[in-house]
């Protein structure tokens, strides 16, 4: 009879050991599958964020402007992820600060904000080495290739939106 209660007894624990294991996985999997749509999510943003930006292209640059018709550089990435359902303040500094994921040079994906001149102007990356900005008084808003000058005045990145 002693040797039953032990076999039930040993049976009962890997029993629960099992079912804690199938709670973990399907607990790990829900984890998993909310981040994955975390991350969906914040492309799709980035998505409509860098369609915005670049519909401006050859709009003129004009201090403080926000749009529509024309901008200043924190003035048109605030406007384009607008656009995309997120809020940003309006001056290059507070932009940086207000986006918590901060993303490295070569981290970045379309849509993330790139700071320049000590976080004194900003652009959206747009992918394949390119950035979509509003560069200066007497230019328009256009897209750049990201090279020598712009790589060595590179003061950081965020990624809106997640």
């Amino acid at each position: 009879m002693l040797g039953s209660t032990a076999a039930q007894a040993t049976t009962d624990i890997v029993v629960a050991v099992q079912a804690e294991s199938t709670a973990k996985t399907k607990s790990t999997a829900k984890a998993k599958a909310t981040r994955t749509s975390k991350v969906a999510r914040q492309k799709a943003k980035a998505h409509k964020a860098v369609s915005a930006a670049t519909k401006q292209i050859g709009d003129p640059y004009r201090w403080g402007a926000s749009g529509p018709g024309s901008f200043d550089c924190s003035g048109l990435v605030q406007y384009a992820w607008r656009k995309a359902g997120v809020s940003l303040p309006r001056i290059t500094h507070s932009q940086y600060r207000a986006v918590r994921k901060k993303v490295s040079w070569s981290s970045l994906r379309p849509g993330d904000l790139m700071f320049f001149y000590g976080k004194g102007h900003v652009g959206m990356y747009v992918g394949k080495g390119r950035m979509v900005h509003s560069p200066s008084s007497g230019k328009t808003v256009r897209i750049v290739k990201l090279k020598g000058y712009y790589k060595s005045s590179f003061a950081g990145a965020v990624r809106p939106g997640g």
